[in-house]
C-alpha cells in the first residue's frame, strides 16, 4: 500500500511539473504579430445593385501586417486590390433593364484597423490555436470607373455623364475616397509559424460614384454634338437606354441614380499568415 501511494504521488508530482512547464512555456511565448496574404471574391453594392444581390462576384486579393499587443488585441495595416463590376442587365427590375448602364473599376485600398480576438490565441498550442475575431478601421481607396462603348474601353469620369463640370453646381468627382472597413473572421494555427484564416469585410464608403451613377440625367443639351454633327462619347454614355428601347429615357433632370446612399463593397478573403514571435527570458532566481 505504501509503495502504491508513493508511486501515485510520484506520478502526480511529475504530471504537475509537466503542467507547470507547459504553462511556463505559454508565459514565455509572445506573439509579436504576423504577415498575411489572401485571395477571394468581392461584390459591389450601389445604384446598379440596390437590392444587394450577390450574383456577380469578382476577384480580390490582399496583404496585411498585424502588430499584436497581447493574445487578444492588435493593429492591422492592410493593402487590398479588388476588381468591381456590375450592369443593369443583371437586374430583374424593368426600370433598370431600360436604363442599361454598366461599369468596371479597379480598387486599390489601404487601411488601418483595430483587431480583437474573441479567444486567447497562442499559435502552435492545442488549447488556444483557434479564434474568431472582429476588426474596425479607416481606409482610403482609388477608383476610376469605365465602360465599353462599341467594344472600346472608355473611362467615364472625364466625360461627366451626369453633367459634372458642365452643369453649374455639379463638380467632377475625385479618383479617391475614404472607406470604413468592418470585418469578421476566423483564424486557426496549423503550426507555431503558420495560420489559416478566412475573413469577410464590408466597406462603407464616402462616395456614390464608384459606379459613375448618382443623381439625374444631364440631358442632350449638356452634350452638344461634334462639329461633324456626330454625338459625343459623353452623350452616348450618359443615356444608354436607346440601345434596348426605341425611345431613350434620359431627359434632363430625370432620376438616374440614388444620391441618398453611398456605394459600398464587400471582400471575402482566405489565406495564410506567418507569425512573428519572441520568447521572454526567465526571471533569474535570487540566491
Amino acid at each position: 500500500m505504501l509503495k502504491r501511494t508513493a508511486l501515485v504521488c510520484f506520478l502526480l508530482a511529475f504530471y504537475m511539473g509537466a503542467i507547470a512547464q507547459f504553462e511556463g512555456d505559454y508565459a514565455s511565448y509572445k506573439q509579436e504579430g504576423e504577415f498575411g496574404i489572401g485571395v477571394g471574391l468581392n461584390h459591389y453594392f450601389g445604384d446598379l445593385d440596390p437590392t444587394v444581390a450577390l450574383n456577380h462576384p469578382k476577384f480580390t486579393a490582399g496583404v496585411y501586417f498585424l502588430k499584436q499587443f497581447n493574445n487578444y488585441m492588435g493593429i492591422k495595416v492592410a493593402g487590398n486590390y479588388a476588381f468591381l463590376a456590375y450592369a443593369d442587365k443583371y437586374s430583374s427590375n424593368d426600370a433598370q433593364l431600360t436604363r442599361n448602364l454598366s461599369f468596371n473599376t479597379d480598387i486599390y485600398e489601404f487601411s488601418v484597423s483595430g483587431v480583437f480576438n474573441f479567444f486567447k490565441y497562442i499559435p502552435g498550442t492545442q488549447d488556444h490555436n483557434f479564434t474568431p475575431y472582429v476588426s474596425l478601421g479607416l481606409g482610403v481607396f482609388s477608383y476610376d470607373p469605365y465602360a465599353y462603348l462599341k467594344g472600346q474601353k472608355v473611362y467615364l469620369r472625364a466625360w461627366g455623364t451626369e453633367g459634372q463640370g458642365v452643369i453649374p453646381g455639379k463638380k467632377t468627382y475625385g479618383s479617391m475616397a475614404m472607406c470604413f472597413p468592418l470585418a469578421v473572421g476566423v483564424k486557426y494555427s496549423i503550426s507555431p509559424k503558420v495560420n489559416l484564416f478566412a475573413e469577410l469585410g464590408y466597406r462603407f464608403t464616402t462616395t456614390d460614384y464608384i459606379d459613375d451613377v448618382s443623381t439625374t440625367y444631364a440631358g442632350a443639351a449638356a452634350f452638344p454634338p461634334q462639329p461633324n454633327g456626330q454625338p459625343t462619347i459623353g452623350y452616348q454614355l450618359q443615356d444608354r437606354s436607346g440601345e434596348v428601347v426605341s425611345v431613350p429615357i434620359g431627359i434632363a433632370g430625370r432620376q438616374r441614380g440614388n444620391s441618398t446612399q453611398t456605394d459600398a463593397y464587400v471582400l471575402f478573403h482566405v489565406g495564410l499568415s506567418f507569425n512573428i514571435a519572441s520568447y521572454l527570458c526567465p526571471t533569474p532566481t535570487p540566491k
